[in-house]
């Protein structure tokens, strides 16, 4: 084993390199109580404890407050002589003490001595040391009940991806909830961006995108107000979402689908659940719930459908299309449906889909069928286009604000065309009648 300091006959040069390696073992250490004049409420503001190593610095809160009169900033405690005073200067040696500690342990450990380090140990130990996987897991969990499972199947969806995230660009399998900063959703965001899946799928669009870092979002919030972090690391964070015209089906091809019949049973079935929906506006979960119960008579006499969504809770009532009521005739005593107790054999949305794509391939629709397509189809080409008030259209879709109903409405341009087309006419026909009349005259 080499002697820490020169030997004699030890060249000068040895003597100094040897030095060198001992330095960089030494680290500088210091603790510091801090107050946040910028987050002053009712003349408090909060005390921090400002660790620094070497040049590396983070700050903790420590859950204390004090009026700014009675904090010494010179040798960061309180001052005065009461016994409030007393007990927060001697919680805050303590604090000192419990990061010392951790420091300590670090060192003898020889484990890598940062700040943030320093930092984690004493959230892990006196805090609830909560960390990214256990939010989400919480969350998911507690979600269980109050989420539909579609809604919640794309949180499973987003925790694969973190995880993914974590393990692959962290090179770690989790990590506090005090470590979450603004760099880390930017560096999520990017990795979701250049993210290549090894199946078939797409890479993500930035749509999708900005649904993972949404429901991140929403997850975080939840941590920031179980108090288990402080601050909110989404806090300069904007998202940025493109706007996409909703598809629908002109009325061509919507006939074009009507007008044809289909040998194969699941086929037909699909087809006719979907130009119900065409004729209602119903999302595929409402359709596959929908029992004779809901069916029901409206102010006019006529046969209504009382329902609610099962999205939003919102509630639905839509006078019956003769169109729809045939199509529920239809099925009327099919076998599959009295099982279930509902209109309609029930279909997963998976095969529904799938099958949408056979028909669409056979009535020779290039559009990407999928049964919400006939959801946009009802609030387009069915009413919207037809002078239906968008007020009324909003009532029978369940929204519970007219601007998510008026995302349909701007690509309605036929029915803007045809407006301005008939109020051509109506001016032309008033320049026509005054022509007459001023020729009378003369």
């Amino acid at each position: 084993m080499k002697p820490f300091f020169k030997q004699s006959g030890e060249p000068k040069g040895e003597h100094k390199l040897i030095k060198t390696r001992i330095m960089k073992k030494v680290n500088t250490f210091g603790i510091q109580f801090v107050i946040r004049k910028h987050r002053i409420k009712d003349g408090e503001a909060p005390i921090y404890a400002r660790i620094t190593v070497n040049t590396d610095r983070c700050e903790i809160s420590v859950k204390r407050r004090i009026h700014t009169d009675n904090w010494n900033n010179g040798k960061g405690m309180a001052k005065g002589k009461n016994p409030e005073i007393n007990k927060l200067n001697s919680y805050l040696e303590q604090i000192r003490s419990q990061l010392t500690n951790h420091y300590q342990d670090l060192v003898v450990n020889k484990q890598e001595v940062t700040s943030d380090a320093i930092k984690n140990k004493f959230i892990g130990i006196d805090e609830s040391g909560e960390t990214l996987k256990k939010l989400i897991e919480y969350h998911n969990t507690r979600m269980d009940e109050n989420l539909e499972w579609g809604t919640l199947k794309n949180y499973f969806t987003t925790q694969k991806y973190v995880h993914l995230f974590l393990k692959q660009k962290l090179k770690t399998e989790d990590i506090y909830l005090s470590e979450l900063n603004f760099r880390f959703i930017s560096d999520f965001e990017y990795f979701l961006r250049k993210h290549k899946p090894d199946d078939h799928q797409k890479p993500m669009g930035n749509n999708t995108v900005m649904k993972h870092i949404e429901r991140l979002r929403k997850m975080i919030n939840l941590a920031v107000r179980m108090e288990w972090i402080e601050k909110d690391p989404f806090v300069a964070h904007k998202s940025k979402f493109v706007k996409v015209e909703r598809g629908y089906l002109d009325q061509e091809e919507l006939t074009r689908i009507e007008d044809r019949n289909f040998n194969i049973e699941r086929l037909q079935l699909v087809k006719d659940l979907f130009v119900f929906s065409c004729y209602t506006g119903l999302a595929y979960i409402d359709v596959m719930q929908l029992t004779h119960n809901d069916v029901k008579k409206g102010v006019d006499g006529n046969s209504w459908l009382f329902t609610e969504r099962q999205k939003t809770s919102n509630p639905v009532r839509v006078p019956l299309l003769s169109k729809a009521s045939e199509i529920m005739e239809k099925y009327k005593n099919h076998h599959r449906a009295k099982v279930t107790g509902t209109i309609f054999p029930v279909l997963s949305n998976q095969k529904l889909n799938s099958y949408l794509k056979e028909i669409a391939d056979l009535c020779k629709i290039n559009k990407n069928l999928t049964f919400h397509l006939a959801r946009h189809t009802f609030a387009t080409t069915v009413t919207l286009t037809n002078g239906v008030p968008i007020e009324s259209v909003s009532k029978m879709l369940g929204h519970s604000d007219l601007r998510t109903t008026q995302i349909y409405a701007k690509v309605v341009e036929k029915k803007i065309s045809e407006d301005m087309l008939n109020l051509q006419k109506k001016l032309n026909s008033g320049s026509d009648k005054t022509n007459m009349k001023l020729l009378k005259i003369s």
